[in-house]
């Protein structure tokens, strides 16, 4: 899936992509706050993200900008099947943190999300990860009032995540419309 937004391009990845995943994720900040992630990052994991098949109901998607030379890679962004639904996943490069791309990402691929049929996304965040809170705020996500435990590689612990819902609903819900993206 390719969806461009105001400042960013969202796709695919390829098996070339990986040193840039790698030099991206492969910094301690960020992986302690992804419980799906191993630490060390090593060049073979980014090698096996960046060669994922793509499930069209369930994108997953490198966070690029488009206007930078290169189209750097920025971030990854993505919805998975879970055992408790479909869970929305990203992460931005720690040099790129506090720009909103997180916030502009997951608007793009909400609404892209709703556009493929889904109705109902959770996502989590680390009890401590006041940023990643406020993204989704941002993007309408609701706490559930559940927190679980959950395995953290980078932390080497159990850590704490609060658990939230976005329902998409129709386009005349109550949750704030994201603008929908152009799609490549």
């Amino acid at each position: 899936m390719f969806i461009r937004s105001e400042r960013l391009f969202l796709r695919p990845a390829f098996p070339e992509d990986w040193q840039e995943i790698h030099s991206g994720i492969c910094d301690e900040s960020v992986t302690r706050m992804l419980t799906g992630v191993p630490w060390p990052y090593g060049e073979n994991d980014a090698r096996e993200y960046a060669s994922r098949p793509q499930n069209t109901l369930f994108p997953h998607c490198l966070i690029t900008l488009p206007e930078t030379l290169g189209a750097p890679v920025i971030g990854c962004i993505g919805l998975d099947k879970r055992t408790a639904g479909i869970e929305l996943g990203y992460w931005i490069a720690r040099k790129h943190w506090g720009r909103g791309y997180a916030t502009e990402a997951g608007q793009a691929l909400m609404a892209a999300a709703r556009a493929l049929g889904h109705r109902r996304i959770h996502a989590g965040h680390a009890m401590d990860n006041n940023a990643s809170a406020r993204v989704l705020e941002k993007l309408g996500f609701r706490p559930t009032g559940e927190v679980r435990a959950r395995s953290c590689a980078a932390r080497r612990s159990t850590v704490a995540v609060r658990c939230h819902v976005l329902e998409l609903g129709e386009a005349t819900g109550n949750n704030p419309e994201p603008r929908m993206p152009a799609a490549a």
